[in-house]
């Protein structure tokens, strides 16, 4: 689960739009009165605001204005329909406090989105179980560019509600036939508006501040997640204090963690909006938490200038999942740059995009990008200018663009004057290209006299060249020796004077740079189906109910709508390849189409349905396969199954990943020959 800054497409083309208008003007200031009554799903709101020469704004189909005055007199309001919303015009009102009431019956919440639903626009949502009114969608008049606002929510007496912005006041109910009041203040200029509300139970942590007011620390969770409520408290605190401490004070007056009915995973800024049933998950407090809390300072403090790349996710992601697998071992932090790569490698040709175009996290190929390449560059900027210019370089990139719409450009300018380097030829191959380089030692040979050794290596990489630093393992028997190598041209020649004979060379074993892996680096994962540009489907299940399981577990699965194919496709097709079935009838076709038997680590886990990719053959298409217990265990996977892309294999209990893993893969070794 990754933070969305909000697939909000339409939002994003509109901060992109105004962002001159923005930085020209004064940011606007929406005062927001809001009744809400989520069971008959009735909202009844009043906007104020100075009012533009000539305002328009869209509020989605279902509200409707009902009467707008100028200094307190009427003003023609003129409407037209565009598919689920409806734009609103006002004229002649210039300089005047505009006062605009408007409500309606808002849709219903949409309990079937999944995951990746979630992050494409859609309505705002309404039900007793939770109401979600997401910034984009229409369910406020939105002023042009940057605003700050203050909102007043009124709900029923069992309901609880927020938005991003301080809690300047709270009047819960005396008895249930009073109504939950709440008053919320967001100074900073703000790119949009998100109201959560639901049956919450709210339990609150106060965390001192040397000058300052204490911080607010809250949970809003339902009545089955209150256990974990202090658990979450404590975790939001520590992750406040190191991040704190490592790029400057918290820029909010609190954070809170929202239970959501939905599977999603957002970041607003002092808050984040998180899926109930992910926030039972023992690993999320250690790892996707403080991912949203250090939201509040990339994304939610320091804004992102989507007309030139999202930077946000990549330093998200490397100072916040990476450090923490860095801290655990170095193992585990090779485990998930060599992960990052892999996903990059499943992504289909044509399809991956330079950072500079990445906006947000809407399928699995952009987020190969925006969160892996670009926390890789993170990790080899670090690399390249050491851990105190780059610890220097984040602080300073804080304490200059705090509430600033900032660039890749803005990155490189802190850098720059933390390390005292020149940095544009970094930023540019790795922020405005697109893909990856392919680095392979195509030559090796050593000549030696007089005890020493000259290692020559021709090097190649596709063109246009990137200027790359390659780490290079020169091994002999049980010595490894290590040297980085500068190669900047398509073929180059370089030389090594070493104390020992050399017996082979590896080309970053490491993995430090951001590259192509070698074939025999690139065991299948799960990945590559997800993706693929146009996957085929084989269902081996003979009974309708599974049938139909198995094809919604596909639709679920695939990014892009599966073909249903039979057996042919194994061998006449290079797009990925979905088996999927009941046990006895998915061995029945693995004998059939001559494909290897359940790999060991599946074949003895217990579970309801096993999960596997099959080993690459030049000869076939490429082969996962789904093989479950009956049409439930089919039925269970469906939801958990698309979040392990990074997998080689997995083996559910129920919903419950029981065991998984990758397939073990060698880095290759080029030999080295020896010359007299």
């Amino acid at each position: 689960m990754k933070r969305s800054l909000r697939a909000r497409a339409a939002q994003a083309v509109l901060a992109c739009a105004c962002c001159a208008l923005s930085l020209a003007v004064r940011a606007a200031h929406l005062d927001l009165d809001v009744d809400l009554d989520p069971a008959a799903r009735r909202l009844a709101a009043v906007a104020e605001l100075i009012a533009p020469a000539d305002f328009s704004f869209a509020l989605h189909a279902s509200l409707a204005v009902s009467s707008a005055t100028a200094n307190g007199r009427p003003v023609p309001v003129s409407s037209t329909a565009a598919g689920d919303l409806k734009h609103w015009r006002i004229a002649g009102a210039a300089g005047a406090k505009l006062r605009i009431e408007y409500g309606g019956t808002l849709p219903a919440l949409d309990t079937a989105l999944d995951h990746r639903a979630v992050l494409t626009a859609h309505p705002p949502m309404a039900s007793p179980e939770g109401t979600f009114l997401p910034s984009g969608s229409g369910w406020y008049p939105q002023p042009r560019g940057r605003f700050s606002y203050t909102l007043r929510v009124a709900l029923p007496a069992s309901q609880r509600g927020l938005v991003a912005g301080r809690l300047i006041e709270e009047k819960p109910p005396a008895h249930a036939a009073q109504q939950y009041v709440a008053r919320f203040e967001f100074p900073k200029a703000s790119e949009g508006i998100d109201l959560m509300a639901g049956p919450y139970v709210v339990h609150e942590k106060r965390v001192p501040r040397k000058g300052a007011a204490p911080l607010r620390l809250r949970t809003y969770f339902y009545r089955d997640l209150e256990t974990l409520a202090q658990g979450y408290l404590e975790d939001s605190a520590r992750y406040i204090e190191r991040y704190s401490q490592l790029i400057g004070a918290y820029p909010f007056d609190g954070f809170s963690i929202v239970a959501s009915p939905l599977p999603t995973g957002f970041g607003m800024p002092g808050l984040t909006y998180i899926g109930a049933r992910v926030l039972k998950l023992p690993f999320i407090r250690g790892t996707s938490l403080g991912h949203e809390v250090l939201h509040n300072w990339w994304g939610n403090g320091v804004y992102v200038d989507y007309a030139r790349g999202n930077w946000s996710e990549g330093l998200t992601t490397f100072m916040a999942d990476y450090a923490y697998r860095e801290r655990e071992s170095p193992a585990g932090a090779r485990e998930m740059r060599v992960g990052w790569l892999r996903d990059f490698a499943a992504v289909p040709p044509g399809r991956d995009i330079a950072l500079s175009a990445f906006r947000s996290r809407t399928h699995g190929a952009a987020a190969a990008s925006g969160y892996g390449k670009a926390a890789m560059v993170f990790f080899m900027l670090r690399d390249a200018i050491g851990v105190e210019a780059f610890a220097s370089g984040v602080r300073r990139f804080w304490e200059t663009r705090r509430f600033r719409r900032s660039s890749w450009h803005d990155l490189q300018d802190a850098f720059e004057e933390s390390s005292g380097q020149p940095l544009g030829a970094f930023f540019e191959q790795w922020v405005q290209r697109a893909g990856a380089p392919s680095v392979t030692v195509k030559e090796a040979q050593a000549r030696s006299a007089d005890g020493k050794t000259t290692l020559t290596l021709a090097i190649e990489q596709a063109a246009p060249a990137y200027a790359l630093d390659v780490p290079l393992a020169i091994v002999a028997g049980g010595k490894t020796e290590v040297r980085r190598v500068r190669v900047d041209r398509e073929r180059q020649v370089v030389t090594l004077e070493l104390d020992f004979v050399p017996e082979g060379v590896r080309v970053d074993p490491d993995v430090r740079v951001w590259r192509a892996l070698a074939p025999a680096e690139l065991p299948p994962i799960l990945r590559q189906w997800i993706v693929a540009r146009a996957p085929r489907l084989v269902v081996a299940a003979g009974e309708t109910g599974a049938q139909r399981a198995a094809e919604s577990v596909a639709r679920e699965f695939f990014e892009t709508s599966p073909r249903a194919s039979d057996s042919v496709a194994i061998d006449d097709t290079r797009e990925p390849v979905l088996l999927i079935g009941l046990h006895g009838e998915v061995d029945s076709a693995l004998a059939r189409l001559r494909l290897p038997a359940r790999p060991a680590p599946v074949a003895s886990s217990a579970g309801s349905a096993q999960v596997w990719t099959v080993e690459n053959d030049p000869q076939r298409a490429p082969v996962a396969v789904i093989s479950a217990r009956d049409a439930d265990a089919l039925k269970a996977i469906s939801r958990p199954l698309p979040h392990y892309g990074g997998q080689s294999y997995l083996v559910f209990d129920g919903p419950r990943v029981i065991a998984r893993g990758v397939w073990a893969v060698a880095s290759p070794l080029v030999p080295v020959a020896r010359v007299r």
